[in-house]
């Protein structure tokens, strides 16, 4: 009975991210994939620490995908210039920050990583609550700045 409830919820949690992706904008899928990404990194967390090494593995794997292949390949460094650049450097140093952290078993990697995808995740979902697109850089400039 608890593996079809289980199974139950979800299905239930993929139609409402199905959900979520079709009705999102650009914008929000931008923090949609930030969400992904934190929730696999949360999800290495807790299984580095129960010494789950396979599942360990398999969220760090996925978060890396996020970042590659949903993260960085949204950029457009034509248009982004300097800011998508800096933004492409930070993902490619946080890919290899996942990389080390799953190598070296190490939290405080993980916990380098969450903290910078949370910061720049806050950033981007605070542009799409501003009402016009040039507040937006400043935003996301402070965030490389700090990192």
């Amino acid at each position: 009975m608890f593996g079809m409830t289980q199974r139950g919820v979800q299905a239930y949690a993929k139609v409402g991210l199905e959900t979520s992706v079709v009705a999102a904008s650009p914008h929000e899928l931008i923090v949609l994939l930030f969400d992904g990404a934190l929730a696999a990194v949360h999800a290495a967390r807790l299984h580095m620490k129960a010494g789950k090494i396979e599942e360990k593995g398999a969220s760090i794997s996925r978060a890396i995908e996020i970042v590659n292949d949903g993260l960085r390949a949204s950029l457009d460094k034509k248009a982004g210039g300097d800011i998508a650049n800096s933004l492409d450097g930070l993902y490619m140093y946080i890919t290899e920050r996942l990389l080390q952290a799953n190598l070296k078993n190490s939290m405080e990697m993980l916990d380098e990583v969450h903290t910078l995808l949370a910061d720049l995740r806050d950033a981007w979902a605070s542009i799409g609550r501003q009402p016009a697109a040039p507040m937006a850089v400043p935003n996301v400039a402070s965030v490389l700045a700090s990192a």
